[in-house]
């Protein structure tokens, strides 16, 4: 419920870049829900937790978080017969090297990127991680041979076309990378007039991928066909210095599997369109056996804990769930969403880590990310739940025709020059984390994931139960905002 002074939904909502032209602006000002969605179908969110929170020991919830549900998984899966589906084939316990790749040789590089605002901010119960694969011919150089530097290259190639806008009216390019040779590649990429064995920035694409991959075109804001990304949700650990526990809530697959062309991704609009004026609940190809597959070529394949802790394939209706963000948003980037908040270069391939982050503005921003956030939410989270930080950082709520009163100074702590990073800024406190875990875990005693997800301390109060005015009132009180970005401003002079 935004009150009419609230716009969470400007992180998401917004005006496409390059080829995704979904222009979504319109759902900052009107809640545009189908006739089927008019009923909050999240009843988890107005649930009390308070008991169950209270009756489970803080040393039960600590030795719940810190086990490994991961392993057993993979364990699981490779031993079941006729399975169709994802199996992981990245093995965390053997680490990553210097370079973040993977040491068991899989292929699989970490991605080290700032969270999405709000929604993947550790206040809101949840750490995460990232990692990327391309496919096999873009890790080998033109002989056909395994070739580290020909991948390193041709990852900083994807890099730079997914994270590398420098400016959202021209999608201008210049884009800080590790140190990569051109002359794997035979092209000027730092426009420095040569082709040299050693540069660190791209300020041009080239037509082509390098090494056996030579015959995949570059697109900017588009992922190579058989890209694959794995994403773990995971509970709070307080006593981490990144908070990131070891026991992972879900674990999520994309794999790139079409590549549709300009014609029917603009189908896919109208498409979403029609079944939305037409009262229908999306549709998608697949099944969860072995994933749906969204409008635009990806694969998506998720799983989740079962009652008692391990980790289960999801449902097709719990699926869905994903759907939603990975389809028609217009923030996305190829319907992704953490390569292009990727730290660049060398610091940004290496696993996910808060500590060292600072609130950075997103392009076209003049004000840090977070403090922005603030500013047009008035709180930590969509639907200001975050009492913590808004104890921190909000002197006055906002009221009709008033922005809220911040403290301005304390937001500016994680911002250029500022002594905190993103953990200092947005960690919750111990009790807190400790609480959030409490709460999704009577979640997932139930199995409840079909009436959502979140994790709750108390009843929501902000949130409608059921829309029956289209208007959100923001657009009467001028709070409606076309420039969210996923992609950052990286000044060199701003620590990371």
């Amino acid at each position: 419920r935004t009150d009419g002074v609230s716009n969470p939904c400007w992180v998401c909502h917004t005006a496409g870049l390059g080829p995704n032209t979904r222009d979504d602006v319109e759902l900052q000002a009107s809640y545009g829900f189908s006739e089927a969605a008019q009923v909050n179908h999240w009843t988890n969110l107005f649930v009390d937790r308070g008991p169950f929170i209270a009756a489970t020991p803080d040393a039960e919830i600590l030795a719940w978080v810190r086990q490994d549900d991961y392993g057993p998984l993979r364990a699981a899966l490779a031993a079941q017969p006729g399975y169709r589906g994802w199996v992981p084939d990245l093995d965390l316990d053997r680490g990553f090297d210097d370079d973040g790749f993977a040491r068991d040789g899989s292929g699989w590089r970490a991605v080290r990127y700032q969270p999405f605002p709000g929604a993947f901010w550790p206040g809101g119960g949840s750490t995460d991680d990232v990692f990327v694969r391309l496919p096999d011919a873009f890790q080998r150089g033109a002989d056909g041979v395994p070739s580290r530097d020909v991948y390193r290259l041709n990852l900083a190639l994807v890099e730079a076309a997914i994270a590398g806008v420098d400016d959202p009216a021209t999608l201008a390019l210049d884009r800080e990378v590790e140190p990569i040779d051109e002359r794997l590649l035979g092209v000027d990429l730092d426009g420095d007039g040569e082709v040299r064995a050693a540069t660190d920035r791209i300020r041009r694409l080239p037509p082509r991928y390098a090494g056996a991959a030579a015959a995949v075109k570059v697109e900017a804001l588009v992922l190579p066909l058989g890209t694959e990304l794995m994403h773990s949700v995971r509970y709070l650990d307080p006593d981490e210095p990144g908070l990131r526990a070891r026991r992972m809530k879900e674990l999520r697959y994309m794999r790139k599997v079409e590549a549709p062309d300009a014609w029917a991704r603009l189908r896919a609009y109208e498409h979403e369109a029609d079944e939305k004026d037409e009262g229908r609940l999306p549709r998608y190809r697949g099944d969860a056996l072995e994933g749906l597959v969204n409008a635009f070529g990806w694969r998506l394949q998720g799983f989740i804990e079962d009652a008692d802790g391990r980790l289960r394939l999801q449902t097709d209706e719990e699926h869905r769930f994903c759907m939603g963000c990975h389809q028609n948003l217009g923030v996305t980037v190829d319907s992704t969403f953490a390569l292009a908040r990727k730290v660049p270069g060398r610091d940004g391939w290496r696993p996910q880590d808060l500590r060292g982050l600072r609130d950075r503005p997103q392009v076209g921003h003049v004000d840090g990310e977070v403090l922005t956030y603030f500013r047009r939410v008035g709180g930590g989270d969509e639907t200001r739940s975050n009492d913590e930080l808004i104890a921190r950082y909000v002197r006055r709520a906002a009221t009709a025709g008033t922005p809220p009163e911040l403290d301005d100074v304390a937001l500016r702590r994680a911002g250029p020059g500022g002594e905190l990073d993103l953990v200092g800024l947005l960690a919750p406190s111990r009790a807190r984390a400790l609480a959030l875990d409490k709460a999704y875990l009577a979640v997932v005693r139930e199995q409840s994931f079909v009436r959502g997800r979140d994790a709750v301390l108390a009843p929501a109060t902000r949130v409608q139960r059921r829309v029956d005015d289209a208007s959100t009132g923001l657009a009467a009180a001028g709070r409606v905002y076309r420039d969210g970005r996923s992609h950052l401003r990286w000044d060199p002079a701003v620590s990371r």
